[in-house]
């Protein structure tokens, strides 16, 4: 009784994902599926510095702080 459902559930969902996947992709296109724009390159190197530079900064960080607290 479970079984039929779940086969059912399991089937639709599938389907969903994959209209959503074939929906959304433009086939191909380099940067399709960033978070972020990749045209601009002065813009994406300064995204680039203040990602990585901040997780490299923050250790460094966190000592002053806890060094210089009272």
């Amino acid at each position: 009784m479970l079984t039929p459902l779940a086969r059912i559930s399991n089937k639709l969902g599938r389907n969903v994902m994959v209209n959503a996947v074939r929906s959304h992709s433009h086939g191909g296109v380099p940067g399709e599926n960033l978070p972020f724009g990749i045209h601009n390159r002065y813009k994406l190197t300064a995204y680039f510095i203040l990602f990585f530079g901040s997780g490299l900064a923050a250790p460094y960080l966190i000592t002053r702080h806890q060094l210089l607290k009272k």
